[in-house]
């Protein structure tokens, strides 16, 4: 009897495709093994995890949004998402939300892609599709973002996104998107 190894063991719950990438909203074992063990996280998910991924901020992140998914699991979708190259089945970046929509509606999105995949469109492509996934829930009127005035490459994208610039600071540039 040959038994073969299966190249899935947790299916995740929800997924979201593009031309390229599938994205998935990272549940709280990925998130956990993330920090804990990349060989586990790339069983978990049936794909190869860059050594540069997380970037540090998100690998900060994970433990505490690890803790809040696994009190409250509806914020599944509401946080972290990774993005997949659906064709070498790699993890070329990440991207989310920074919680549920607040009372008028609003929430905060933000991405990270890997170094050896920046400058291809993945990040414009996931954050599109990620978006109209927003502004196709209940309650979503309105997305913002943030970026340093040096990131040249991350205000194209907000630009092509057709977000407007709300207010320009020494250290973050906001960016505003309504939906309409």
């Amino acid at each position: 009897m040959i038994v073969r190894p299966r190249t899935l063991i947790v299916r995740p719950v929800m997924r979201v495709r593009t031309g390229r990438l599938d994205l998935f909203p990272c549940a709280v074992d990925a998130a956990r093994a993330a920090i804990e063990d990349r060989t586990r996280l790339e069983t978990l998910l049936g794909v190869w995890v860059p050594d540069d991924w997380p970037a540090s901020d998100l690998r900060d992140f994970l433990p505490l949004y690890a803790q809040q998914l696994k009190a409250a699991p509806s914020l599944l979708g509401w946080g972290v998402w990774l993005m997949v190259h659906r064709a070498e089945r790699v993890v070329v970046g990440d991207l989310g939300f920074k919680g549920e929509p607040d009372r008028a509606g609003m929430v905060e999105i933000g991405y990270s892609v890997v170094p050896a995949y920046r400058r291809q469109g993945y990040a414009f492509e996931a954050v599109q599709a990620l978006v109209s996934c927003a502004f196709a829930q209940l309650g979503v009127s309105r997305i913002t973002a943030e970026c340093s005035p040096d990131n040249t490459p991350s205000i194209r994208i907000l630009e092509k996104l057709g977000m407007r610039r709300l207010e320009a600071g020494e250290h973050l540039l906001r960016w505003e998107l309504v939906n309409s």
